[in-house]
């Protein structure tokens, strides 16, 4: 009983480990410019994290000091966490599926259409009041900024594999035909009508393409490539769990079969002695009559 306790407590103590790097993804979402902005996906990563961590440690301590409804309580709770945790890991996947950037000509950089994304991450981008809120932490973070120090000329700049958000943000769309002057200043076309896009564009440095939906599409882009790196790690995270918690499951029904074989053996132990002294009070009896 005591080496499966023991057993029960290691493989806890592993399961408090794995969900570290749950924690770990969920802070990194965190700290990224558009996540920060967004505050979507993190939290739950991060609050799942921390849960799998706190249930893992009842298991812990219920496995080494031999509390069974702490190892229950475990067996219970990780259960459900386990599921939680299957269930964000599909739903990820599943508004993360459609969407990527397309090629321009003479442009090593992608161009992003918001059309492209799942209605549910186009929903969280498309509500004025929502927006707004994005796009007013988007332009205080220094990513358009920061191009303007690295690229002086057009031809530099046309060769440069741009982030997303940098991308749809902070340039005009290249079918509006704007003229290059620095990465963030562009000269307007004579007829600028080609897309509602190119009417949104402002040199203003404040202003920019963050009313545009090509920003709008180069954030979802970036979502989708950071949201589908901490899939990788929960998914990772998840098979380990789940190998984690079966054997803990084996452990625990070992640990219960092993105190019952006890508990049968005691009593076996003791029923002999039972018998010999029913039979000798029996026999002292006789003799007395």
């Amino acid at each position: 009983m005591a080496l499966s306790n023991n057993v029960i407590g290691v493989i806890n103590f592993v399961a408090m480990l794995l969900s570290i790097p749950i924690i770990g993804a969920g802070i990194w979402l965190a700290n990224e410019p558009d996540n920060s902005c967004v505050k979507i996906l993190q939290w739950p990563v991060i609050i799942l994290g921390v849960l799998i961590l706190v249930v893992a440690l009842a298991g812990f301590v219920g496995g080494f000091w031999r509390i069974p409804w702490l190892l229950l309580f475990y067996l219970v709770v990780m259960l459900v966490l386990i599921g939680l945790l299957t269930a964000l890991v599909v739903f990820v996947y599943m508004v993360t599926l459609k969407g990527s950037g397309r090629m321009v000509p003479s442009r090593v950089y992608l161009e992003y259409r918001l059309d492209d994304y799942s209605g549910w991450l186009r929903r969280r981008v498309q509500s004025s009041y929502k927006w707004d809120r994005i796009r007013a932490c988007l332009s205080s973070t220094s990513v358009c900024a920061e191009l303007n120090q690295s690229y002086h000329f057009a031809q530099d700049f046309f060769n440069t594999p741009l982030t997303p958000v940098q991308s749809g943000c902070c340039k005009p769309p290249t079918e509006c035909a704007y003229t290059f002057v620095n990465p963030t200043y562009w000269i307007s076309p004579i007829n600028n009508a080609a897309d509602m896009d190119c009417l949104q564009w402002s040199n203003d440095q404040t202003q920019l393409c963050y009313a545009c939906d090509s920003c709008k599409a180069g954030l979802l882009a970036n979502l989708k490539n950071e949201w589908r790196r901490a899939n990788v790690i929960m998914i990772i995270t998840l098979v380990a769990l789940i190998i984690v918690y079966v054997i803990g499951c084996c452990a625990f029904r070992n640990a219960k079969t092993e105190d019952l074989f006890r508990r049968l053996s005691v009593i076996s132990g003791e029923l002999p002695k039972v018998i010999f002294l029913q039979l000798g009070t029996r026999n002292l009896e006789t003799l007395k009559a």
